[in-house]
């Protein structure tokens, strides 16, 4: 791995993600100052006590102002907005990248934005943990992680370049990968199962046969199944909309293995029950040797 030297970065959203990359830089040595942008003055001020960034701003324009990186951290609808935001403020030979989960709506969306001279690499680290803010923030998120990065006809090559030395560095496995497989991709091993959890706890949660919450029964395995329904309501929103068609075609897939469950339950088909749990913890099992 080449050393590289990024002597300004913004990060925009100073969360788990943004505030993760910027401590991972920083605990290489591979990044100068760090100025941390956001809406919220607390958590800002947390980032700054905690030593994830160096400087901080409420003010997207005077954040991105002079910097050679920014990294885009926010919700996935606000991405194009940010970015419309700062474009005219970005100095000529800037890099813009992102850790959206979704890729093809985000790089259509940003890319016309871009002034010449500006280069946008869009990307998504494949890692993370059910809280956010400042505080969560860790060095080592990305230690051992995909991150993959979906260059597009228009992405510069050095541009492309620099972005995956960055997370190289992070501790991550950088692997290239076009828009379209990118997000289908992750509406399966990603988003619907976030859907799923979101659901089961909804279900659970509004059984009402009896007058207490059976969700103070929950023991290990409920909590762990359902860990990443504490994940942030706006960031699934934004993700759900914005990769809905293979989002939709990965539920109706799972719908379709629930029914037939739901069927052979209800018929009692042990022989057929044991093959569909069989199957099932050998994908499992294969994905964990």
């Amino acid at each position: 791995m080449n050393k590289i030297f990024v002597p300004k970065m913004a990060v925009v959203g100073v969360g788990l993600i943004g505030g993760s990359l910027s401590l991972a830089l920083k605990a290489a040595g591979a990044v100068g100052e760090v100025v941390g942008i956001g809406r919220g003055l607390a958590n800002l001020e947390k980032a700054l006590e905690l030593g994830v960034v160096d400087h901080i701003t409420q003010n997207l324009a005077e954040g991105v102002a002079g910097a050679d990186l920014i990294f885009l951290a926010t919700p996935v609808l606000t991405l194009a907005q940010v970015a419309a935001t700062i474009a005219p403020h970005m100095k000529p030979g800037a890099i813009l990248t992102d850790g959206g989960s979704v890729k093809g709506a985000v790089a259509r969306d940003i890319e016309p934005l871009m002034p010449a001279g500006v280069h946008f690499v869009p990307g998504h680290p494949i890692a993370g943990t059910e809280k956010s803010g400042a505080e969560a923030a860790f060095a080592t998120l990305y230690h051992g992680r995909r991150c993959i990065l979906t260059p597009t006809a228009h992405t510069d090559p050095a541009a492309l370049d620099l972005v995956r030395r960055v997370w190289e560095i992070a501790g991550s496995e950088v692997v290239m990968m076009d828009v379209e497989k990118h997000d289908r991709i992750l509406a399966a091993i990603s988003h619907l199962p976030h859907m799923v959890a979101y659901s089961l706890v909804n279900a659970v949660g509004s059984y009402d046969r009896y007058e207490e919450n059976i969700l103070e029964y929950s023991a290990g395995g409920f909590r762990d199944f359902t860990r990443i329904a504490s994940s942030d309501p706006t960031m699934w929103r934004d993700i759900a909309l914005t990769n809905r068609d293979a989002l939709l075609e990965m539920m109706e897939r799972c719908e379709a293995f629930f029914a037939e469950l739901k069927e052979d339950v209800r018929n009692g088909e042990a022989a057929r029950l044991y093959e569909f749990f069989q199957r099932s913890k050998e994908l499992r099992d294969a994905i964990l040797k």
